[in-house]
């Protein structure tokens, strides 16, 4: 689609304004689940610079490498699990980002998230099938970019950055960034005047070389990324040091063919005013000032470059939104991405049992068959499924957060279709049970979704197993925040604690004590401050785990185990089904997975006889939960999983 160019730039103010103002509290959560670890960000042609723009908000804030790939790289280069992967799209149409989000998906990383233009689209459909996506949708009032990303570049770049510095900086911050940005969106503003008078002079040269510092590397990028697709001119880029190790050489040589553009930020000003002193007269020189530092400086550096492409291309008679397309262009544009030829024989095994076994040892199936293990795994897969099949359950226990609610929905009732299931056991000869690490906030939710009719049939362990009862008992769980003599030393010490003031959320029950970081913390520095002080006050006998969302503490003998227990003995020792997402140790579904017929919808313990996570690859959280409940058939005295149902 093609536009003019100058029609485009006369809408930065607006993109900009609407960027400020729209809600961005889903794209928030995204941003602090992506900080506590590395990260890559995959786009293409524009949304290239806004994976630039991305993986340098990252860094910058979090301090945890990030790395710049196209959808070509993303799905060549495989990184652990634990990297997040961000893809970025305007439209979501092009055939190489959806190849790399159908990729990436399958690999399962512990976060995959997708920022997208435009709704209803190829890749928004893509992730909709695998709702443990962060499917992040901003479609811009400017509608779709001409030729080059114009809007929905600046829409990301300036949502990317109001989100970092809600997440990890102050977010009063934003007005300080917004106030120095306001000026470069006017194109009669002196800032923007003075950049154009100072480029004036570039463009008899066909060569360009763009300086620039670690602030406005963006905006370098973005002016050789739109002068190549335009063909508006030659563009080199270096910072301010790399241009003095050899790449100077040009200059010597081509001085007659060559100008200098310098994006110049507060933090660059002495050594860009060295360098540009010894910069040959002969050749044009333009300074461009970038006020500001950090996010300020980044945006504006991406607003020089939309401004700098347009003044190159009013020079050189080329409208740069719509410069016309060639035929063999289109036809490179929907070439596809070649699949991934794996090395050596592959091993004859479905992709859902590889992916099974892939998550419960963390290598490939090609890995284990070299190592000579991959039939012990494969016939440990087979044989929990044969016995799964072949056993009658009298009663079904499932977790709650991030296995009947989504862990990101989790203060809304249950999504109907978990809902119908949940109501289908409740309603069987089985005995329905949840065991949370809430309280009164679950039975309420479940009351919400569940007929009256059911609420005697329904089970639900609180606070980890502490309190049990029928969810039609008003008097369970026992809310006050008074604990129990064994976690009272404990729970003052966390509460005088210095690093945890203000940091986290204490809430106390009288059988746990639960932590929840109010603002960013990575999970394990939560994790090791509990432990300190639980040392230091010699509660040794306390336990603690990992939620989705919280560190909980309870007492001795407080365990989701009691809930199985409690229920054997009412199906005297027939079998109990248990569902949980947090399988592995220390997650707080560990005890429970751990029985004979424990089954993950997410995170698996290392036993290979029980707690296997059965899902499709690019699976996990509520939807395993609806195809483990979807499988299961009434029968005599329980539920029994359907011959074949399970992958």
């Amino acid at each position: 689609m093609a536009k003019p160019y100058e029609l485009e730039i006369s809408r930065l103010e607006e993109t900009f304004r609407w960027a400020s103002a729209t809600d961005i509290s889903g794209l928030e959560g995204a941003v602090k689940h992506a900080g506590l670890s590395p990260l890559a960000a995959v786009g293409s042609g524009g949304s290239l610079t806004a994976a630039q723009v991305l993986v340098a908000l990252h860094q910058s804030y979090t301090g945890k490498p990030g790395i710049v790939q196209t959808p070509l790289e993303a799905v060549d280069t495989v990184f652990e699990a634990a990297v997040s992967q961000w893809l970025l799209t305007a439209g979501g149409t092009n055939v190489d980002i959806n190849a790399a989000a159908r990729s990436l998906i399958e690999r399962e990383h512990r976060q995959i998230a997708v920022l997208c233009g435009r709704a209803n689209s190829p890749i928004t459909a893509i992730c909709e099938r695998h709702p443990f996506v962060d499917l992040l949708v901003f479609p811009p009032p400017a509608g779709k970019d001409g030729f080059l990303a114009t809007n929905s570049l600046l829409a990301f770049s300036t949502l990317l950055a109001r989100a970092y510095v809600s997440v990890f900086g102050d977010p009063a911050d934003w007005n300080e960034v917004s106030d120095l940005v306001a000026p470069l969106l006017d194109a009669s503003s002196k800032p923007v005047l003075t950049w154009r008078g100072a480029a004036d002079g570039l463009w008899q040269r066909s060569t360009t070389i763009v300086l620039y510092g670690p602030a406005t590397k963006v905006g370098a990028t973005d002016i050789e990324s739109k002068f190549t697709e335009a063909a508006l001119g030659n563009i080199q880029l270096a910072d301010y040091r790399n241009f003095a190790h050899g790449r100077h050489h040009w200059l010597a040589k081509r001085e007659d063919q060559t100008s200098v553009l310098a994006l110049v930020a507060e933090d660059d000003r002495e050594l860009a005013k060295k360098t540009l002193r010894l910069i040959p007269k002969e050749v044009p020189v333009a300074s461009l000032d970038i006020p500001g530092t950090g996010p300020a400086a980044l945006l504006g550096s991406l607003l020089a470059a939309l401004r700098v492409t347009g003044w190159a291309g009013q020079a050189r008679e080329i409208d740069p939104g719509q410069p016309g397309v060639p035929e063999f262009g289109r036809k490179l544009y929907h070439l596809k991405l070649p699949k991934r030829e794996r090395r050596g024989t592959a091993p004859r095994i479905e992709a859902t049992a590889a992916a099974a076994i892939r998550r419960k040892t963390g290598e490939s199936v090609h890995l284990l068959q070299g190592k000579n293990t991959l039939d012990f795994w494969r016939q440990a897969h087979r044989d929990f499924i044969d016995r799964l099949e072949k056993t009658t359950f009298a009663a079904v226990v499932l977790d709650y957060d991030g296995t009947v609610v989504d862990t990101r929905e989790r203060f809304e009732p249950a999504r109907p279709e978990i809902a119908g299931e949940l109501q289908r056991i409740a309603d069987s000869d089985a005995i329905l049970a949840i065991a949370t690490g809430r309280g009164v906030s679950v039975r309420n939710d479940l009351r919400t979704v569940l007929p009256r009719k059911v609420w005697e049939n329904v089970v639900v362990g609180y606070y980890n197993g502490a309190m049990i009862g029928w969810l039609a008992d008003d008097a369970q769980p026992d809310g006050t925040d008074e604990v129990c003599p064994e976690l009272k030393t404990l729970a003052d010490a966390l509460a005088e604690s210095h690093e945890l003031s203000g940091a986290a959320r204490q809430t106390n029950r009288r059988y746990q004590i639960t932590l929840e970081p109010i603002r960013f913390m990575a999970e394990n520095r939560l994790w090791d401050i509990a432990h300190q002080v639980v040392l230091q006050v010699g509660c040794t006998d306390a336990i603690i785990t990992r939620s989705s969302h919280s560190i909980d503490i309870v007492a001795s003998g407080v365990s989701k185990k009691n809930v199985v227990r409690h229920l054997q003995d009412q199906v005297r020792g027939h079998d109990i089904l248990t569902i949980g997402d947090r399988g592995k140790w220390p997650g707080n579904d560990y005890a429970l997975l751990s029985t004979p017929m424990g089954l993950s919808v997410d995170e698996v313990s290392v036993d290979p006889s029980n707690c296997w996570n059965l899902a499709e690859p690019g699976q996990r959280g509520i939807a395993v939960t609806r195809m483990y409940l979807g499988a299961l058939d009434s029968a005599e005295k329980g539920l029994r999983f359907r011959k074949g149902a399970l992958p």
